[in-house]
């Protein structure tokens, strides 16, 4: 782990970022979710869920574009889990059972 102080980064420790990234602070996280604070902070012991940047003191933000890719993440599961589903009653049906 590096262990340098954020004053001390050289451009060259800091890997570039793409144009339009942005910070959220959590009452955004939590509007873009639909968690609750306690809900997020406990999807992140358990990994679930992106962690946060410190962005001050006692501050932190987390990366919108983390936060996105974990709703297309529940959106392609929920998704997946509907193709199933619909398999699953097509094979019944061509069984002749509904």
């Amino acid at each position: 782990m590096n262990t340098q102080n954020i004053s001390t980064y050289t451009s060259n420790d800091i890997e570039a970022l793409p144009l339009g990234t942005r910070l959220l602070r959590r009452k955004e996280v939590e509007l873009k979710t639909g968690k609750s604070r306690s809900a997020i902070y406990v999807e992140i012991q358990n990994g679930t869920f992106p962690a946060p940047v410190f962005i001050g003191v006692n501050s932190v933000a987390w990366v919108e574009a983390e936060i996105d890719q974990w709703i297309a993440e529940r959106i392609a599961n929920r998704d997946a889990r509907l193709g199933e589903a619909a398999r699953g009653i097509h094979q019944k049906g061509a069984n002749g059972r509904t």
